[in-house]
């Protein structure tokens, strides 16, 4: 399955050098997802934990959406289910507040729950539309690879009112994930430029910048937090503002 390659082409300067296409991760990248995880965590945790102050909701938060995401490796390893590591990550954070989630019904209702209500409070940053239309613009190609399946992302994207990320590859569509050069490769299939010529970014910095170097794209961790980035020499910014500024 091959595509032909652009001949010329739109060109875009960025501080990474000139580009032909852009692809982006999606999750806390073009979308605000650990906004939506903690919201609709909260709302449908509530009443197991009254009382609770923020801090001990900030605490919450952090353990299902950055302290238990071995159970997300799992996931992409084939060991369970989506649902099946959410559920792990969200007992893991009650857990840690005492609570025990019972097997069966309390289980379902609160996966059930959470299934039906996050996926509401999934938006764009503020910085991702105002991108997307300076490459509307300059006509250069861009999409998305995510470490998710298609036909999800496909929603998430759409229900966030990014319809207009068309390209998109998912870990089903050659069942292989990030840091697979696969995965970053079709992506520049589909955006028929060639990998130099591509810019990849990504809030992960060993997935998203170091992942889609190694394949030969020019890999821009987003490091929206400002985390230290002791011995990394790669491309950064905090924002998406700054690959067009």
């Amino acid at each position: 399955m091959t595509a032909p390659m652009q001949v010329g082409g739109a060109v875009l300067d960025t501080p990474f050098g000139s580009v032909r296409g852009v692809l982006f991760d999606i999750d806390d990248t073009l979308v605000d997802l650990e906004f939506s995880m903690t919201t609709a965590l909260r709302e449908v945790s509530e009443h197991l934990l009254p009382g609770l102050d923020q801090a001990g909701w900030e605490r919450f938060g952090r353990i299902f959406t950055h302290e238990t995401t071995h159970y997300y490796d799992r996931y992409l390893a084939g060991e369970l289910t989506f649902n099946e590591q959410r559920l792990l990550r969200g007992r893991a954070a009650l857990g840690h507040f005492g609570i025990e989630l019972a097997e069966g019904e309390q289980s379902h209702q609160w996966l059930s729950a959470y299934m039906e209500k996050q996926p509401a409070y999934v938006k764009p940053f503020p910085d991702v539309m105002p991108l997307l239309d300076v490459l509307d613009e300059a006509g250069i190609p861009y999409g998305a690879v995510s470490n998710n399946v298609h036909d999800y992302q496909r929603a998430k994207l759409d229900g966030a009112g990014l319809s207009r990320v068309r390209r998109l590859v998912g870990t089903d569509t050659l069942g292989v994930a990030k840091p697979d050069p696969a995965i970053y490769l079709e992506g520049v299939r589909l955006l028929g430029t060639a990998p130099s010529d591509t810019l990849y970014v990504g809030d992960n910095r060993l997935l998203d910048a170091e992942g889609s170097t190694a394949a030969g794209l020019l890999g821009v961790w987003l490091n929206r937090a400002g985390e230290a980035a002791a011995g990394f020499d790669g491309g950064m910014v905090t924002s998406l503002d700054e690959l067009v500024s």
